[in-house]
């Protein structure tokens, strides 16, 4: 059976558009086993001087600690991610940065930095009000998907796959073929079979 852990940031909660694209992946991904993680301002704190100071050190950050323990323990990676102005929201930007740990998920080496978490599987669900995949007029405003592929590359998480959900905000019409074009692509990756919107 495989382990995933979910993470999610949207401050719609369980109203989510893309904490829902990934309940749907999640009933389509075959033998698994879940731990979800809900990324709040209560449950996620940004940084601070001593919390950093902290993550130097061999113990004493056990935030960072349990974090990290749950994305070694994983075999796949789901996370459900909002595009708020143009980016990833606050709350998962502070999840990053208590897993980016030295020593940790990643070290320093002569031949560059090596990522640690090697040997996963990771699916990045997004939902967007307009449209700025590849080819779009807006794709310049994309710093969601290049960061995440990036800073994820950087801890060793290099097989990453995106499911987009855009044009949520271009109205009904748009939306649900938009829903429909992102759970057929959820269909292809997990071979399930999805119910599609009415369009």
């Amino acid at each position: 059976m495989s382990n995933v852990l979910l993470i999610h940031s949207s401050v719609f909660g369980e109203g989510s558009q893309s904490l829902g694209l990934a309940r749907d992946f999640l009933k389509r991904y075959p033998h698994c086993s879940v731990v979800e993680r809900a990324l709040t301002p209560q449950t996620m704190p940004h940084l601070d001087g001593a919390t950093f100071a902290a993550m130097g050190a061999p113990t004493g950050a056990a935030l960072s600690d349990e974090l990290i323990a749950e994305l070694e323990a994983a075999d796949t990676i789901v996370l459900a991610v909002p595009m708020y102005n143009f980016s990833i929201p606050s709350t998962l930007k502070a999840w990053i940065d208590h897993v980016a740990r030295r020593g940790r998920t990643f070290r320093y080496t002569e031949k560059g930095p090596e990522g640690l978490l090697k040997d996963k599987k990771v699916y990045v669900l997004v939902a967007r009000g307009g449209l700025y995949s590849k080819g779009a007029p807006a794709a310049a405003f994309d710093f969601q998907e290049p960061y995440l592929r990036t800073v994820l590359g950087f801890v060793g998480l290099t097989d990453v796959t995106f499911v987009h959900l855009e044009g949520l905000a271009m109205g009904p019409e748009a939306a649900n073929a938009n829903r429909d074009k992102a759970l057929a692509e959820i269909e292809r990756l997990t071979g399930g079979t999805i119910a599609f919107a009415a369009g």
